[in-house]
C-alpha cells in the first residue's frame, strides 16, 4: 500500500504571485514544503504536481535540480491533476499538501496518516473541523475516494479544490477528524499574502535549522506575541469562499 503526498503549487497566484519561489531565509519557499513533507515517517514518496501552463515552468526546472518528482496537469481542474498524478504514481493512499504551507509539520502529517490507517476512513483531515493553525493543513484520503471525486464532482469548487466532494458527502466516505488539545485555528502560518511572508520569514530567522515543528513555533510565540498579529485579520480560505461564490452565480 503506497501512501503518496502530493504538494500542489502553481505560479499564478493572485494575491502574491510567485509565492512558491519567493525567498525565505535563502531558499525558495517550496524547498521548505518539500523537505518537511519528506520527513514524515509515513509516506513513501513524493511529488509535486504542478500545471502544464507555461507559467509553471519554473516549478519543474526547480524540481528536476533537486531531483523532486514532478506531475504536470491541469492549470484549473486540479482535482483532475491529482486523480492523474495519483494513478501516475501508482498511490493508494494520498496525503494532499498544498505548496504555501513551509511550516508543515510532519509529526502533524504522520497523526493523520495514523488515524486514517488505524480508523478505516476514506479521509481524515484536521482542516475541516479546526483546531490546527492555518498552515498545517494535511489531507489524507483513499485513490477510491479521489476517483469517486474525479469521476462525480460537479461543481467549479470541488473541481479546484479537490476534496470537497469528498468530505461534503459524510453519506459515502467515512470521514475523520484530527484535533488538537487547544484550540489554534486563529493562529496563521500559511503564505498567501505578503503580510503572511513577513511573519513566516520572522520564524524561519529564529530558527538555526529547518528541524523544529509546531511546539517549537508555539513557545517562541509565547515569548514573542507581537509576531502574531502580523498577519492578523486575514480571512482563511479565502480561495475556497470565492470558488464557493462563483458556484453560486453559475446555479442561479
Amino acid at each position: 500500500m503506497r501512501t503518496i503526498s502530493i504538494i500542489q503549487a502553481r505560479l499564478s497566484s493572485s494575491r502574491l504571485p510567485g509565492k512558491v519561489l519567493l525567498d525565505i531565509n535563502g531558499k525558495p519557499l517550496l524547498h521548505y514544503v518539500i523537505a518537511r513533507t519528506k520527513k514524515s515517517r509515513l509516506v513513501d514518496d513524493v511529488v509535486l504536481a504542478t500545471s502544464s501552463s507555461a507559467d509553471d515552468n519554473k516549478i519543474e526546472i526547480f524540481c528536476k535540480a533537486r531531483g523532486i518528482n514532478c506531475f504536470r496537469g491541469d492549470l484549473d481542474d486540479v482535482l483532475k491533476r491529482f486523480y492523474n498524478a495519483a494513478c501516475a504514481y501508482k498511490a493508494d493512499t494520498v496525503v494532499r499538501i498544498t505548496g504555501d504551507c513551509p511550516l508543515i509539520d510532519p509529526e502533524v502529517i504522520d497523526k493523520a496518516i495514523n488515524k486514517f490507517k488505524e480508523g478505516g476512513f476514506d479521509y481524515v483531515s484536521n482542516a475541516i473541523e479546526r483546531t490546527y493553525p492555518d498552515g498545517l493543513d494535511v489531507e489524507v484520503f483513499s485513490v477510491y475516494a479521489l476517483e469517486s471525486a474525479f469521476k462525480n464532482a460537479r461543481l467549479k469548487s470541488e473541481r479546484e479544490h479537490v476534496t470537497p466532494y469528498i468530505y461534503k458527502n459524510p453519506d459515502k466516505f467515512r470521514i475523520g477528524h484530527i484535533l488538537h488539545h487547544e484550540d489554534l485555528s486563529a493562529m496563521r502560518w500559511v503564505v498567501d499574502e505578503p503580510r503572511d511572508l513577513a511573519f513566516v520569514r520572522a520564524i524561519f530567522e529564529q530558527f538555526n535549522s529547518d528541524l523544529f515543528g509546531m511546539r517549537d513555533i508555539l513557545a517562541f510565540l509565547k515569548l514573542h506575541p507581537e509576531l502574531g498579529k502580523i498577519n492578523e485579520g486575514i480571512l482563511c480560505n479565502e480561495g475556497y469562499v470565492k470558488s464557493l461564490k462563483e458556484d453560486a452565480m453559475v446555479q442561479k
